[in-house]
């Protein structure tokens, strides 16, 4: 994410009909350069230099920056830069699986004011929002919601009500999802082709920060949710033709040391017919904790094979940060 490209100005935010201060809300957005471990589980997918967008929030007097959490996975140092250009180092503090939320602590005075959270339910579709990023008007636009539906992941992800704006967003990680109240609605998360009235849209993918408020404080004392780990299978799955196939493998993950082979054909789990990768998560996660048993039936060419999956949990797969 460097400083030198911009956003068309007719795409821009604009004052009139805001009930926030624009300037206030760019100053609340801060820039994330994250170095990742080169021997990281997620070096190869995300590499080890990752620059994204976070927006300052307070807890108590304490003041954290939120980000999508797929920014901070397994970072090795953190530096956030202010919208003055200001630079303070800081600590990849949480990471919550199920949202994809990141929370980094800065390590020195953040002199930017943190944004007040409001609730996305209140988003309709068509509703004006912001979306912004690191660096003013130049790199935030306006949109609109287009659609909040169920979203599913490969890489064993899903929310029940993602969020999903348009126009996009090209540097889309860590932005804020800003109302016209001035209030955080959601972080962002990915760019998406969304189909809506046989037309295909490009499109932002934002978690709600709804998601956020039960597990915040859990967050910060412990480094993530108080909650057992879900079963994990290291598996990348895609959708085709009602089919849930195999199309990648965590190297050493569960499903790899089970057997599993690029182009197996997810049939059941413990009896329950898959179809689609909504299907496949939940029916997994309703096998127990992180480390149960999962029995998957996969077609396999002409042949049907019943293959028992001991899960594990993702975060015993990733590198922790130093603790400071």
């Amino acid at each position: 994410m460097t400083e030198d490209w911009e956003l068309p100005a007719a795409l821009r935010p604009r004052q009139d009909g805001l009930d926030c201060d624009l300037e206030a809300v760019y100053r609340s957005v801060v820039m994330l350069h994250v170095e990742a471990s080169e021997d990281g589980y997620t070096a190869s997918i995300l590499g080890t230099e990752r620059l994204g967008s976070g927006v300052v929030i307070r807890s108590a007097e304490r003041k954290l920056v939120l980000t999508i959490g797929y920014l901070i996975t397994e970072a090795e140092s953190v530096w956030l830069t202010c919208c003055d250009g200001k630079v303070v180092q800081a600590h990849p503090l949480a990471f919550d699986q199920v949202s994809g939320f990141g929370l980094v602590q800065p390590l020195g005075p953040l002199d930017a004011p943190a944004l007040e959270r409001s609730s996305a339910a209140t988003l309709g579709i068509g509703d004006r929002v912001l979306v912004v990023g690191h660096g003013g008007a130049r790199h935030s636009l306006e949109a609109r919601l287009i659609a909040r539906r169920e979203f599913a992941g490969y890489w064993e992800y899903l929310l029940d009500d993602a969020l999903f704006t348009a126009p996009p967003h090209p540097q889309w990680g860590g932005t804020a999802l800003i109302g016209t109240d001035g209030l955080l609605l959601g972080v962002g998360s990915l760019f998406v082709q969304e189909a809506l009235a046989q037309e295909s849209f490009d499109a932002n993918m934002f978690v709600p920060v709804d998601l956020l408020e039960p597990v915040l404080e859990d967050m910060i004392e412990l480094g993530q949710p108080r909650r057992m780990p879900r079963p994990w299978l290291g598996v990348y799955t895609a959708e085709q033709a009602d089919r849930v196939m195999v199309a990648g493998l965590t190297r050493d993950g569960p499903a790899h040391r089970a057997g599993l082979r690029l182009g197996d054909v997810i049939v059941e789990v413990a009896g329950q017919p898959v179809r689609s990768l909504p299907q496949l998560f939940r029916a997994v996660w309703s096998a127990g904790s992180a480390g149960a048993q999962v029995p998957l039936t996969l077609a396999r060419g002409r042949e049907s094979l019943h293959i028992n999956v001991r899960s594990g949990n993702r975060d015993d797969y990733l590198k922790k940060p130093l603790q400071h």
